[in-house]
């Protein structure tokens, strides 16, 4: 719910705006002067209607501190009509409108309304320009592995939650994938989902980036700075390889998972903030911990709710899934009109170790498409070093002799996954697979199955 903290000091003008906000579904907070204004100011408020003459000073004193303090909340000033050029002023000064009183009360609620959208979208542009906006709607996941199920069963149990999640996984598995699918399918979806990679900032610059700073905290700090921590209050914070960062940084970081709540680099007021945090690593943090690299408390902070991703190598009925899908995303993004792999080039796909997993499925599967000029993709296309293929492979043999046996290789490991999906029902298997009871037979007991 939207919140609107009102600061007036004539209880009568208080109430009767509390009444008018709250029957237009919004929640109402209210202090009567300057120094009750600025204490109840939180990163929750929606914002800020107050009153240029209060009995403890002047209210420009609560727009220069929102202004410098929380610059995401707009400000919107009453004025006594005698008192225009002093409205004015307040909105040079980072004011978003004034009203002069008497006042209409739907145009309030208009210039409500309206600095909610602007400040939204400034909000939103400047997270757009710091994250790749590929992303701007529910990334599509593609599996059918009873493995990947399985990660997908827990990412439906925990997005509705708050609840910090750590996701771990080699390099490549997709675990931006799945924390940006966490993101839209919980409740937060509207709000900003901000993406930090810990191992590409320089270790002198990611505190800065995380956090913000105030102005003058550095030369050349010649204004504030919002920190993606700020920039995703509300929505979701996304902690990349969170394996990578500074002992002294984790000391922060475990505060703000504690306390909701920081400093900018330079500063001293503390800001609270209300967000989720998923992190992730390509690293054992067990054995970081226990090595000392990364601090005890705060892996187990993080490691609330573990989603383990498995490699490609691990779920190959992925393999093809995933092939196929880049082949119809990417062939649109480079002008292409290829619809198909074929029997071989997939049969090869099948084979091959994938020790970069789903992205190097994917340059792959780009490389092919910008080498066909044909409608379907062929071995010759994929650009892979054969000598990579599974020893079972013999990579001397001629290019049909490949495809047949890692296609040989593909099926058993089908057919296995599939008894061990059933219980070894092999009717049941037989169903899963789209062969017949007499075909699923006579393959078990060719490739010498159970």
């Amino acid at each position: 719910m939207q919140t609107i903290l009102i600061v007036e000091d004539k209880k009568s003008m208080a109430d009767m705006l509390t009444r008018t906000f709250k029957a237009e579904g919004f929640d109402v907070r209210t202090a009567y002067t300057i120094k009750d204004g600025i204490n109840s100011l939180a990163s929750d408020l929606s914002v800020v209607v107050t009153d240029l003459k209060l009995p403890d000073g002047d209210g420009m004193e609560i727009v220069k501190t929102i202004k410098e303090g929380f610059p995401f909340i707009p400000v919107i000033v009453m004025t006594a009509y005698g008192s225009i050029e002093i409205a004015v002023k307040a909105v040079k000064e980072g004011a978003y409108d004034f009203i002069t009183k008497p006042f209409d009360l739907d145009h309030l609620l208009l210039l409500i309304r309206r600095a909610m959208e602007e400040k939204n979208l400034e909000k939103e542009n400047i997270v757009l320009k710091k994250e790749f906006s590929r992303f701007l709607k529910m990334p599509e996941i593609i599996g059918v592995s009873n493995k990947w199920n399985e990660v997908m069963e827990k990412v439906r149990k925990v997005a509705p939650l708050k609840t910090t999640i750590l996701i771990l996984g080699e390099s490549g598995t997709g675990k931006e994938l799945i924390a940006r699918a966490i993101h839209y399918l919980g409740h937060r979806a509207k709000e900003s989902f901000v993406a930090v990679n810990c191992a590409a900032i320089p270790k002198d610059l990611i505190e800065n980036e995380l956090f913000g700073h105030e102005k003058g905290a550095f030369t050349g700090a010649t204004e504030i700075k919002n920190g993606r921590f700020e920039l995703a209050d509300r929505g979701t914070i996304f902690l990349d390889e969170i394996g990578d960062m500074e002992m002294p940084l984790q000391s922060k970081l475990l505060r703000v998972l504690q306390e909701s709540e920081f400093e900018r680099v330079g500063g001293n007021k503390p800001i609270r903030v209300d967000l989720r945090v998923i992190a992730a690593s390509n690293k054992n943090l067990e054995r970081e911990v226990a090595e000392g690299r990364f601090r005890e408390d705060l892996f187990y902070r993080l490691n609330v709710f573990p989603i383990y991703i498995p490699p490609l190598r691990e779920r190959h009925e992925d393999i093809l899934p995933l092939a196929r899908h880049f082949v119809s995303t990417l062939s649109k993004e480079l002008n292409k009109n290829i619809n198909s792999i074929s029997r071989e080039a997939g049969a090869i796909l099948m084979a091959h170790e994938w020790k970069g997993s789903v992205r190097e499925l994917k340059n792959v599967i780009e490389r092919a498409i910008i080498l066909c000029e044909g409608h379907c993709i062929l071995p010759e296309h994929l650009s892979l070093n054969m000598s990579l293929l599974p020893e079972m492979v013999n990579t001397n043999a001629p290019l049909h002799e490949v495809a047949e046996s890692a296609m040989r290789k593909a099926e058993k490991q089908r057919i296995e996954s599939a008894l061990e999906q059933t219980g070894g029902n092999k009717s049941r298997a037989a169903e899963i697979l789209k062969v017949s009871y007499k075909t699923l037979l006579t393959k078990i007991k060719e490739y010498g199955i159970m």
